[in-house]
């Protein structure tokens, strides 16, 4: 009970109410100050992430029989259940101030640092238990670095800062100390620590600290005083880059940043062995794995020696690529095996992914080791015990985009009473993937396979000797390029029952001899999703409900890139536009063309059009010819820049296409004759208007299109005339969407505000910014969710539709009324999930 409220027991509590106070004197003009309008949209969740910053995750033992994993996504942390599967039991809540910096997990508890970026000024560490907060530990004033890392042993709680050591006692959570080190001199140093501290088992509160210079430092946290320090045995080493006690007592391994790793007696101060991984990955050609960020010990007892039933393995990786080194620490330490690929490397091209590894552990007493890298993927990896290999093999993975989303969609129903109705997002990132994420259960969220990658690749001739050695290689160029466009309809999906090919993925079916054989597709149904893809000619279909790779790849008509796709209502055709302006449709059972628009002239009508250019009186026949109700001829209207928009009418009759020559037109769908056209091309004397991207409403045959003067132009496709136009937008228009009842259009611009227009009125009732801009949104078809995607981050943000359980008023607002949505809430809140 609040302090401020009166105490309700006793007397008080029968005493009549107060009544209410008269007004002395009230103005009849004055009136309440206006409430700001309340948002359309409130946050909700985010999904896609799993391990999406450079924060290790930290293990919780359950007992003996499963582990708890906490990975940390930004301001919120997520725990995954080991016996589940790598399921999501937990997501923290509240979201912290600023990014965590820093995560540990002791007893049935987990500590995450956060702040001292400089983006608010504020520093914490914030106690989490079962997802909730309970409690907060005492942060002095001045402390404004980041805590970097967090170690709790015995009664303490370390925290690694820049320049400085942070220390609490675990059971009250009060401050204790500052230690201060001395000054690093090392050239070049930002830093005084480096990286890495830890505590030595049977030492009582001593910690060890790594330093820029190479050192290690030996520190009493009771007292505050410095015990020792161990020297580097050069001082070319470089900084320390991690620091991991062994299963041997008063034993310590030490990387440094050239790349050699020390197993060092801190009681004689002398060392045992040492090992260097960049010349132990030499001979496979990766001169990469340098940077040591990550050590772990195998403690079950097996995996070394000659018969692999003695202890001493040791796990090494790092930031630079996505390899995991094995050691054996017996007979001076040699390399049994080298897991490559456990983790996607850091890609070459701006905006790529985020690869490498920020953690490797082995689980304690177990045959099991955990990765998680920068590439948004936690995995589990288990060790057979008859296996001749070394190299463990995978047994759970849980991932997601590891590059920014570019495109995302709700996934259609494929009947009008499937319960699964918005329940679904397809979504493409620059990682060059497909995803289809779950709305119900997060471990249902998959990604479409591309087939055997590497496999196809060698087939192909792409995959070289050196490469096949060295699977740590990028796999940018193997994987089909970056998804810019895509469409989806279910009406034929065959679900998991969907006959697959028994050839290779992605064939043109226009290049084969001979007829093509569509009697498994024909009873259990055929591909449904259909994309397009960054300088490339071919548009690739997929199979939904197998999530896998399709059987065809149509190529464009003119052998240009893929710049715009469609799939018919009834999910049988696919229409594929090109850069050049070419349109053709094909067949999704058996991959045949069926139709071009213009469709190409026979015989006889070339001959006719060429007797009309070479007459006299050729233009006089045309002009009539203009005359007649089919006022363009056979073979006439194609785009003369590149398409940007197609769509096709429920009952399959017209092709609507738009495109950056400022035309929309509607094509006959199955004589592939141009029946009309919009042209807006010469609209201005000044300047062309061009159209972006085109959006269909089919229940009330409506068409918004962007143009490249930030208007949203509405046009009826019934009447051919613009009903409405929409202003507002204050940069180019990123992506936009019809509501799911027609009423609204949601648009997204690169001034980072998401707008929202009331399409009968033409108002704006919604505009808020957020802290990164749009990339792409998407409406859901039962109207419960807005979904957008940023450029700053790999996840796909969910807002609620506030209008479904509560009244809002969509009064019409002023550019100067824009809700600037708070950074912690930029993003929706992550919520624990049914």
């Amino acid at each position: 009970m609040s302090k401020d409220l009166p105490d309700t027991n006793g007397e008080e509590a029968a005493t009549s109410p107060t009544k209410r106070q008269k007004l002395a004197h009230r103005d009849p003009h004055h009136r309440r100050p206006p409430r700001a309008a309340p948002r359309i949209f409130a946050p909700f969740r985010t999904i896609g992430l799993v391990s999406s910053t450079s924060v290790p995750f930290t293990s919780l033992p359950l007992g003996k029989t499963t582990f708890q994993i906490t990975t940390s996504v930004g301001r919120c942390l997520h725990t995954y259940d080991l016996r589940r599967g790598l399921n999501l039991v937990f997501i923290t809540r509240p979201q912290t101030l600023a990014p965590i910096t820093a995560t540990v997990a002791w007893k049935d508890r987990v500590f995450a640092a956060w702040g001292g970026d400089g983006t608010i000024g504020q520093t914490g560490v914030w106690v989490f238990q079962r997802g909730r907060q309970v409690g907060e530990l005492e942060v002095p004033i001045d402390l404004e670095e980041p805590i970097e890392e967090l170690v709790i042993f015995g009664a303490w709680i370390v925290g690694r800062c820049w320049t400085r050591i942070e220390v609490w006692k675990s059971a009250s959570y009060e401050h204790y100390t500052t230690i201060t080190p001395t000054l690093s001199h090392a050239p070049g140093a930002r830093n005084t620590l480096s990286g890495g501290v830890c505590n030595m088992p049977t030492f009582l509160n001593k910690i060890l600290v790594g330093k820029q210079d190479g050192s290690v430092d030996i520190w009493n946290v009771s007292t505050g005083k410095l015990v020792y320090t161990m020297l580097p045995a050069s001082l070319t080493s470089g900084a320390v880059t991690s620091l991991q006690p062994t299963p041997a007592l008063s034993a310590v391994a030490i990387a440094r940043a050239d790349g050699s790793i020390t197993i060092q007696d801190i009681l004689t101060d002398k060392t045992i062995i040492k090992l260097n991984a960049q010349n132990a990955t030499a001979s496979n050609n990766n001169n990469n794995n340098k940077n040591i960020t990550s050590i772990s010990f195998r403690t079950d007892g097996h995996g070394a020696g000659e018969d692999g039933q003695q202890p001493g393995i040791m796990a090494t990786a790092g930031t630079d690529n996505g390899d995991v080194t094995l050691w054996d620490l017996n007979n001076g330490g040699r390399v049994v095996g080298v897991l490559h690929g456990a983790h996607d490397p850091p890609s070459p091209k701006q905006g790529g992914v985020s690869g490498g590894i920020n953690r490797v552990e082995f689980l304690a007493g177990q045959d099991v080791m955990i990765t998680s890298g920068m590439d948004n993927a936690l995995k589990s990896w288990i060790f057979d015990a008859n296996s001749l290999s070394a190299v463990p093999r995978i047994l759970h993975s849980r991932s997601g985009h590891a590059a920014p989303v570019t495109k995302i969609c709700f996934v259609p129903a494929s009947s009008e009473d499937a319960d699964d109705t918005g329940k679904w997002i397809l979504s493409a990132g620059r990682d060059q993937s497909l995803w289809g994420w779950s709305l119900r259960k997060d471990g249902q969220s998959s990604e479409l396979s591309q087939g055997p990658v590497r496999k196809k690749a060698k087939k192909l001739g792409l995959l070289g000797k050196n490469l096949e050695v060295d699977t740590s290689v990028s796999l940018d160029e193997l994987k089909v390029p970056e998804i810019t466009c895509f469409s989806c309809s279910l009406n034929r999906d065959g679900g998991m029952g969907a006959a697959p090919s028994a050839g290779a993925v992605w064939s043109n079916a226009t290049t084969k001899k001979g007829t093509t054989d569509t009697s498994d597709s024909g009873t259990t149904g055929w591909e449904s999703i259909v994309t397009g893809h960054r300088g490339d000619k071919f548009a690739r279909t997929w199979f939904w409900g197998r999530k896998r790779a399709g059987r065809w790849a149509f190529e464009t008509a003119d052998a240009m890139e893929v710049s715009s796709v469609a799939v018919s209502s009834c999910g049988t055709f696919a229409v594929i536009a090109s850069a050049g302006g070419s349109i053709s449709m094909f067949n999704l059972q058996s991959g045949i063309l069926r139709q071009r628009f213009p469709a190409p002239l026979n015989p006889s009508q070339a001959k006719k059009k060429l007797r009309l250019l070479q007459s006299a009186s050729g233009e006089e026949e045309e002009a009539s010819a203009s005359s007649t109700p089919h006022r363009f001829g056979p073979g006439e209207g194609k785009h003369r820049k590149a398409v940007t928009g197609l769509m096709i009418d429920p009952l399959n009759r017209t092709v609507i296409s738009c495109g950056l020559d400022g035309k929309v037109k509607f094509w006959d769908f199955h004589a592939g004759r141009l029946k009309d056209e919009i042209d807006w091309s010469s609209s201005s004397p000044t300047m062309a208007i061009a159209i972006t991207a085109a959006r269909y409403y089919k229940s009330s045959d409506l068409v918004a299109l962007s143009c490249d003067d930030l208007a949203i132009r509405i046009i009826d496709t019934e009447t051919k005339k613009l009903v409405r136009e929409l202003w507002g937008c204050g940069g180019q228009i990123v992506d936009f969407c019809f509501s799911h009842d027609g009423r609204w259009i949601i648009a997204a611009s690169m001034d980072s505000v998401i707008r929202v227009w009331d399409l009968p009125t033409s108002h704006l009732i919604n505009a808020f910014r957020v802290e990164s801009p749009c990339t792409a949104l998407a409406f859901s078809e039962t109207g419960e969710y807005l979904a957008t995607a940023h450029a700053d981050g790999v996840g796909i943000h969910l807002w609620n539709n506030r209008t479904l359980f509560t009244h809002v008023p969509t009064r019409m607002i002023k550019d100067d009324e824009i809700i600037e949505c708070p950074k912690h809430a930029g993003k929706p809140y992550c919520i624990c999930p049914r």
